[in-house]
This record gives C-alpha cells, sequence and structure tokens, in this order.
C-alpha cells in the first residue's frame, strides 16, 4: 500500500482529484490523510479524522488549497484536481466560439447535442469531445456531472433546452446558464416548473447567461459566458476591478 503523500503524487500525476491533509500544529503534528473524490482515504489522523474528511471534501470540490483551524489544531489541505472542463449543450455558433476560448485557457470543453448535423469534429476541432445524444445518455457518456463541472445551454431550442436544464438543475453542477431574451427566460421559467422543478432549483440557474459586457459579437458572448463561468468558480460577483476591495488576484498579485 503507498504511503498518503506517495497515493496523492499518483493522483497529481494522473489528473486525478484528491486532497492530502497534514497537521501542521496540534496532536498528532506531521501525520498526514490522502482523501479521493470518491471518499476512500489512506492514513489516520486520529479524533482529527472526521474534520479532515470533511475539509478535504469541500476544498477538492471547489479545487483551492488552504489551511484551516480545528481546535488547537492546525491542518494543511493540499488538493490536486484534473483541468476543468465545461459541458457546452449546444452546437451553435456561440458555442464554437465558446469552444475555442475554454481550450485557450487550458480547460477540457464538451459538446453535446443530438444533432449530428451540427455537432461535427469540423466545427468543434478544439473540443476535447463531441456527443451527439440528448442530455440524459450524454451526461451518462460522460461520466456524470460532478460539483466541479460547469454547464452551458444554448441551443434556444425549447425541447433541448429544457431536457438538458432539467437534469442540469438536478445534478451538483457547480454552474448552470443558458442562453435566451428576459421573455424567453420567463418562459423557460414557467415550463420548467412544470415539469416539476422547483423555485430552489430555478434559482441556480444562470440567465440570461454571461456578465454584462455589452457584447455583440459571438467572440465576445463567448467571452461573457466564460468570464461568468470563472467569477463563480473562484466565488467573485464578476464586476470591475477598480470598484473591489479586498484582495484582487488569488495568485501572482506580486
Amino acid at each position: 500500500m503507498s504511503s498518503p503523500q506517495g497515493g496523492f503524487a499518483d493522483l497529481a500525476r494522473t489528473g486525478g482529484r484528491g486532497a492530502l491533509v497534514t497537521v501542521l500544529r496540534g496532536q498528532g503534528a506531521g501525520g498526514r490523510l490522502l482523501v479521493r473524490a470518491d471518499g476512500s482515504s489512506e492514513g489516520d489522523l486520529g479524533a482529527l479524522r472526521d474534520a479532515a474528511l470533511r475539509h478535504a471534501d469541500e476544498l477538492m470540490w471547489v479545487e483551492r488549497s488552504e489551511s484551516r483551524e480545528e481546535g488547537e489544531a492546525l491542518l494543511f489541505v493540499d488538493v490536486t484536481f484534473p483541468a476543468p472542463r465545461l459541458i457546452v449543450f449546444g452546437a451553435v455558433d456561440f458555442a464554437a466560439a465558446l469552444v475555442r476560448l475554454t481550450r485557450d485557457i487550458g480547460w477540457r470543453p464538451y459538446v453535446v447535442d443530438p444533432r449530428s448535423r451540427f455537432a461535427t469534429a469540423e466545427r468543434f476541432p478544439e473540443a476535447e469531445e463531441i456527443v451527439v445524444a440528448w442530455p440524459d445518455e450524454a451526461f451518462r457518456r460522460l461520466g456524470g456531472i460532478d460539483r466541479a463541472t460547469p454547464i452551458a445551454v444554448l441551443t434556444h431550442d425549447p425541447k433541448l433546452d429544457d431536457a438538458a436544464l432539467t437534469i442540469a438543475l438536478r445534478s451538483e453542477a457547480a454552474y448552470v446558464g443558458a442562453m435566451g431574451s428576459r421573455r424567453a427566460q420567463a418562459a423557460r421559467r414557467e415550463r420548467l416548473l412544470a415539469a416539476g422543478l422547483t423555485d430552489a432549483d430555478l434559482e441556480r440557474l444562470a440567465a440570461p447567461i454571461g456578465l454584462d459586457l455589452g457584447a455583440t459579437s459571438s467572440e465576445e458572448t463567448a467571452l461573457s459566458i466564460l468570464a461568468e463561468i470563472v467569477a463563480v468558480r473562484h466565488g467573485r460577483d464578476g464586476g470591475r476591478l477598480g470598484r473591489a476591495g479586498g484582495r484582487i488576484h488569488e495568485v501572482g498579485a506580486g
């Protein structure tokens, strides 16, 4: 059996997800616990185990390493995770621009659309994978929707939009956004409520999708969408930095 450190190194090398919790101060200082995405673990921190599991489960999915106080103890939670993925539902022109930009920032874009004439490798050469299927089958092929996955629904077709959103809004998706005018959003809301979604489900929907950048082109619209997703990923509102308080950048501020 590998050590917690060795197991963590293996996860990092293979693009897995997990957290290594180290006791920096207090009883059991120097002890380590490896926690994987499926909840399995290696190592033993004694009375701190439950707290370590809780912090590891939170931080590996928000993809952030942090120190955490637990009484007299100080824990450091080091996380590793694969390159973020974005599921784009709807093989439309806006989607092509969004896929390109997503790849440019080092993420893994996936395109889903049951319409094979639109969902082609020629139109989406930067996509990690193109899945030609209805949402339920497509999400199964992609391994489900986890807590780190954002979903952008762009089709403008109520049949396709509603099918995708019904699944996405009931999942653990990190973000769910949808295209459409405010009038279209109101009609969609009524349809989704009639389909059994709750007000709480619909509160999770970012619609109209994107930040208010005044976008006019496909590329600018893609930038607006991805900017909102990145802001949500980091717990930010997406406003102008010149008007923001607190720390500006989490990394590289110096």
